[in-house]
């Protein structure tokens, strides 16, 4: 497998400078270039096909929601992770839009690194911080009405699946192999009829199918 191709979109130039020179010490990851506004995102997007776009939430002009609605709907394979300075209420929005992450900007650099490899693997990652905000916000955005039934063993994967947890972590956390947290995901899956980690866990939040307790 080859390096990751990434797009760092930001409209800050010296925020752009720190995420090239972090990211370009991973020799796995490749930064293919930079750009300061959401449409130059698209256009990249559109040329290069980055394999992972750091995209920020709030730039002029074309913003960070627009871009990653345009790029998702046009490439759903290229892994959008957003990148903030605070919990705000755009948080739905870039869930809704496709963003395969969520993350702010005081994230620790290994941490951000961490993340672009996971995304890569189909995982969806999300700040707890934001993630509680994101919770606030469904809830008061949208009235639910849950009709999935899970049992409390699949409610507690899919608790950890939100909070990023990969499947020998949440095996090593419930006492369980990790084959019997496959089949519970099987299950998940089936139940809240989507096809993968991230559609599970963005609707888990959505439908506000696992409480925070934090």
């Amino acid at each position: 497998m080859g390096s990751i191709k990434v797009l760092i979109a930001d409209d800050h130039v010296l925020v752009r400078e720190g995420l090239r020179k972090l990211l370009e010490l991973d020799e796995n990851i490749e930064v293919m270039t930079e750009v300061g506004d959401g449409q130059g995102a698209i256009n990249i997007a559109r040329k290069a096909k980055p394999d992972v776009i750091l995209m920020d939430v709030n730039m002029p002009g074309t913003d960070g929601i627009v871009a990653t609605k345009v790029i998702k709907r046009e490439y759903p394979s290229i892994k959008i992770i957003a990148l903030t300075i605070y919990e705000d209420e755009e948080v739905v929005e870039m869930v809704r839009a496709g963003v395969s992450a969520y993350v702010l900007k005081d994230v620790a650099g290994s941490e951000l690194v961490d993340t672009i490899h996971r995304v890569m693997q189909g995982e969806i990652v999300i700040h707890p911080r934001v993630a509680n905000r994101l919770v606030r916000e469904l809830n008061r955005s949208e009235s639910k009405k849950n009709e999935v039934r899970l049992t409390k063993r699949e409610k507690d994967v899919l608790d950890l699946l939100v909070k990023g947890n990969t499947n020998k972590e949440m095996a090593d956390a419930m006492f369980i192999s990790e084959k019997t947290v496959k089949n519970h995901l099987t299950s998940i899956f089936r139940k809240l009829g989507v096809k993968d980690r991230t559609q599970a866990a963005v609707y888990a939040l959505k439908h506000n199918i696992v409480v925070d307790d934090e």
